[in-house]
């Protein structure tokens, strides 16, 4: 039985999620549906990518992921099946494709098979649940798709860095108001080669000089930086809740694209 995850913008207030379910089961009724998020901010590629980025490791081989954020296709934007670790994910190739992986998918397929008349009004029914169907019940990519050779790429997603410096941004903000950032270990470690560091974010007092390695670490309230299961800097306040007058990004100020910066120190300076 083969497993579908939905990563969508469409919320739970209206019936778009679950049309597209009602259009998965119709069409394959053995087929489990998995919820990753319906929250994502409307039309916000990058916010999809890194739920979707964290998430889908965790899944079996096989599994086929449904992106239904900036869903449309148009000339210059097809649909495609993209082939990637052994999961499939079907989505638009507005760019989200190039934020998913480290580097390229490994294939990628337009999608040509035969759509219902009104497949540009809702994709993620008419077009991704039929091509989703179609590979569950142990269908080829090269049936509904043909091969082509590039995605769209999406820039200014990593962290700048030199040898002194790397020039990040917070990527994601949590339910806890917990600040991830698009800086990962393999990085930090290879620019910082052990030295001592300066992490800024907004004012000078809330700088943070040391990296822990969860939030239990520090006393509750406290303010902390670490590299999170998925090696990305995060940084946060211990047991502070977005919401209920805590988490870091109201602590601090700090919003999605804002700027995180780290300084390390020359060498043989305390």
């Amino acid at each position: 039985m083969s497993i579908i995850t939905l990563t969508t913008d469409m919320g739970l207030r209206d019936h778009y999620v679950a049309t597209v379910k009602g259009a998965i089961w119709t069409q394959y009724p053995e087929a489990r549906i998995v919820d990753i998020s319906h929250g994502i901010k409307p039309f916000d590629s990058g916010q999809a990518a890194f739920v979707l980025r964290q998430a889908y490791p965790e899944f079996p081989r096989g599994t086929i992921h449904i992106i239904g954020v900036n869903p449309e296709a148009d000339g210059h934007t097809p649909h495609l099946v993209v082939r990637h670790d052994g999961h499939y994910f079907i989505g638009a190739d507005n760019g989200i494709f190039s934020l998913l992986f480290d580097g390229m998918p490994h294939e990628a397929f337009e999608l040509t098979m035969k759509l219902d008349h009104d497949h540009v009004a809702f994709p993620a029914r008419s077009v991704f649940a039929k091509a989703a169907c179609h590979l569950a019940r142990g269908g080829t990519v090269d049936v509904i798709g043909r091969k082509v050779t590039q995605v769209k790429e999406l820039i200014g997603f990593l962290p700048a860095a030199d040898t002194m410096s790397i020039r990040g941004r917070v990527i994601y903000i949590d339910s806890y108001g917990n600040l991830m950032t698009n800086v990962r270990k393999k990085l930090f470690d290879e620019v910082g080669r052990g030295r001592g560091f300066r992490i800024s974010f907004g004012h000078r007092e809330d700088d943070i000089v040391k990296i822990h390695g969860t939030y239990g670490d520090v006393v509750q309230g406290e303010r902390l930086a670490f590299f999170n299961a998925t090696g990305l800097l995060e940084i946060a306040v211990n047991k502070a809740v977005e919401g209920s007058g805590g988490g870091a990004a109201r602590l601090f100020g700090v919003k999605l694209d804002d700027t995180v910066r780290i300084d390390f120190q020359e060498r043989g300076r305390n």
